[in-house]
């Protein structure tokens, strides 16, 4: 377990402040439409360029597109390359640099299109129902992989997988089979497809199915690195797949190298001796090896990533990292294919790292708040990365990179100058409080705009999701609209939480009740002595595992004025049998419902008569990962014991609503938080902007003087 020295509640960190408050107006929910998302870039092969992908909301249109931008590496001469109405993602530089390729759905499906450089218009490469997504060049120019989800009897044969898709979906009938678990998934029924690996050929557009078979190759996931890489001299692929026949319930992705020989179509295995994961793997620059990211405890996803290395000389992996006990998300190898710069969850932040592999030595070279993000340029001198804080929104920076590390930050794009410079985005301060176990828990506070040392503010205690995971120095909506609103936020990273040593994450296995629950009474104990907090007007709010959390409460402590639950985990019993990754639970709660008694010991459902607080509840009822169902069980219980209680349910929504179904959220949560806490009241009424009363999307123009009106 990582502990701090000191005292616990001395402690405290300014994180810098970007203006003065005065100068500028409180943030709104509308504000935060306004903010411009820059992510994605990608160095030209001569180190010149840069692009990326710039996306912009229109809330009152419900609309939200995405474009690619080209700028010189010093940020000069940005400009907007993409102008389809549907938008770009996805762009990628061909190895000569000459050509971008980029995904986009301006003629229907989403699908692979080539643009040249120098000049003319852009064409479509695929032209596929099945949809296209994270293209890879091959090293020599000549074709390019993505991946796709078909009907494994298909593959390929793109109208075969058009003719069944069309007729189950425009059927008189529509209904779902299954033979075997996992047969849903995050928001989509699986109903026979596999995600496939394809190749097409730049210059005929002949695709190829490179893993055939009832597998998904690669493997779900939710962002992160790109699951497949070619060797350097374009001869194989590697790619991640998880064959275990009882996929719901394993980890057990391992890594695939395929030649890419004609005739050749057997895959091998080259980590097989390791039954946890394997994935995001990447060919050294001189092609002898494959690093990639590792754990060692079967069926536990939240177990230590660490950095492997497998030699393809000698035949042989090594571990790179295991003395470093804290998460590895992504990674590059450096021209060399002697070091390997990484981040990953530190204390609430994301620095950049530096690996020697011969030695295993690691160095600390780049601390900038969140770092998103990140490309060196070929020659290892300049490194561009996606860089934002609590008081500063996403854009792009650069930095020199020498044996000593990084120096002379430079900003490169300006993409939420305007607003930043009229809109008040509040900072963050940091305390340490003394937790469970005398463990020190970071906490983030954002106050109030306008703050006023002299007054009392409302507070709301934001609990994370995860719950393996972290709150960052990292610009996001809830650390903004409620601080506009009038309101203290906190937002504490307890026991579970991932930066703070794999000890500290592994804590809250088989414990989800416990020592998290104590590590935020006592949190909420030391914000309630801050002179600037109102304790009797005190709320919690959080979502998935955070939702859970406010469910617990809700059967443990009356401390909170008011709560919100998002997404939560009410009864354990039948939140197994509905969930689709079953090893989560299984690991965390140590079993099965009929052979461990935590799904009894630690289920909020267990404490009903003791539901006291006034609760809003929402949840979507395409949320697979945690069935909308849970929700629908605990607004049930509230009910009937007479606790002041609404329940909001997305029609169309997964576990994360869509930005524009977040302004409902945002909305439902200001509306619930000011009835009992006092703050301000949120720009339209929840009924309003659920009834879609706010907006004309045609002329984009608020609406006024008809029901349902404010």
């Amino acid at each position: 377990m990582t502990r701090k020295t000191g005292a616990w509640l001395l402690v405290l960190v300014l994180i810098p402040i970007g203006g003065l408050f005065g100068q500028k107006r409180a943030f709104t929910i509308e504000d935060l439409y306004r903010v411009k998302g820059v992510s994605d870039i990608q160095i030209s092969p001569d180190g010149k360029s840069v692009i990326y992908t710039l996306t912009t909301s229109d809330l009152a249109r419900a609309k939200r597109v995405s474009h690619i931008w080209m700028m010189d590496i010093d940020g000069r001469h940005a400009r907007q390359i993409t102008q389809s109405e549907k938008g770009e993602r996805s762009a990628r530089f061909s190895p000569d640099g000459a050509t971008i390729t980029f995904v986009s759905a301006r003629e229907g499906h989403s699908n692979l299109y080539l643009m040249p450089l120098r000049g003319g218009e852009a064409r479509r490469l695929t032209d596929i129902s099945t949809g296209v997504s994270d293209p890879l060049w091959s090293p020599d120019g000549k074709s390019i992989a993505f991946a796709s989800d078909v009907y494994p009897e298909c593959g390929a044969d793109d109208a075969c997988n058009k003719t069944i898709s069309e007729r189950w979906q425009d059927g008189p009938l529509h209904a779902h089979a299954a033979d075997r678990l996992l047969y849903r998934h995050w928001t989509g029924w699986k109903d026979g497809t596999r995600t496939h690996i394809f190749l097409v050929s730049v210059g005929t557009g002949k695709i190829t199915d490179l893993t055939p078979g009832d597998f998904d190759s690669p493997g779900f996931q939710l962002g992160g690195p790109l699951q497949y890489d070619f060797s350097p001299d374009g001869k194989e692929i590697v790619y991640m797949s998880n064959h275990d026949e009882d996929a719901a319930s394993s980890t057990n992705n391992d890594l695939w190298v395929l030649s890419l020989s004609a005739g050749e179509t057997r895959p091998g295995n080259i980590t097989a001796s390791n039954p946890a994961y394997d994935g995001s793997p990447k060919y050294s620059p001189d092609g002898r090896y494959i690093a990639y990211r590792m754990q060692k405890q079967p069926g536990y996803e939240s177990d230590l990533f660490r950095l492997a290395l497998y030699d393809r000389e000698r035949n042989e992996t090594r571990v790179l990292t295991e003395p470093y006990r804290n998460w590895i998300n992504s990674f590059a190898w450096a021209s060399d294919s002697k070091t390997i710069y990484f981040t990953g969850p530190d204390e609430g932040r994301d620095p950049l790292r530096r690996l020697d592999v011969a030695s295993g030595r690691i160095e600390k070279v780049l601390a900038d708040s969140t770092i998103d993000e990140f490309e060196l340029t070929r020659d290892g001198k300049t490194l561009v990365y996606v860089r934002r804080s609590v008081a500063d929104p996403a854009e792009i920076y650069s930095t020199a990179m020498g044996g000593g590390g990084a120096s002379g930050k430079v900003q490169l794009t300006h993409a939420n100058e305007a607003l930043v410079s009229e809109v008040d985005i509040r900072p963050a301060e940091t305390i340490w409080v003394e937790g469970s176990g005398q463990a020190k828990v970071e906490v983030f506070i954002v106050k109030p705009h306008g703050f006023d040392p002299g007054r009392k503010y409302p507070l709301i205690l934001n609990v994370h999701g995860g719950p393996q995971d972290q709150w960052e120095d990292a610009f996001r909506g809830d650390w903004q609209v409620y601080p506009g609103a009038g309101y203290v936020v906190a937002f504490a990273n307890p026991h579970g939480s991932t930066g703070y040593g794999q000890d500290f994450t592994a804590e809250i296995s088989g414990d989800w009740g416990g020592e998290v629950y104590q590590d935020l009474m006592k949190v909420t104990d030391a914000l309630e002595k801050l002179p600037y907090v109102d304790g009797n007007r005190m709320g919690a709010m959080g979502w998935s595992y955070g939702g859970y959390m406010m469910m617990w409460m809700e059967g443990h402590t009356d401390r909170f004025k008011a709560i919100a639950s998002m997404m939560g985990l009410y009864d354990l019993r039948s939140f197994y049998g509905a969930t689709e990754e079953l090893w989560f639970p299984e690991w965390d709660l140590k079993g099965q419902p009929w052979n461990s008694d935590l799904y009894e010991k630690w289920s909020p459902s267990n404490f009903v008569r003791d539901f006291k607080t006034p609760c809003l509840v929402i949840t979507g009822e395409r949320d697979y990962r945690i069935p909308y169902t849970q929700s629908l069980q605990f607004f049930t219980a509230l009910q009937k014991m007479n606790v002041p209680s609404r329940l909001i349910v997305y029609a169309d929504a997964g576990h994360w609503p869509s930005w524009y179904e977040m302004a409902l959220y945002y909305t439902a949560h200001l509306e619930w938080f000011q009835k009992y806490l006092g703050g301000d009241a949120p720009p339209w009424a929840t009924e309003q902007f659920l009834r879609n009363a706010v907006f004309d999307q045609k002329t984009g123009r608020r609406i006024t003087g008809q029901p349902g009106s404010k």
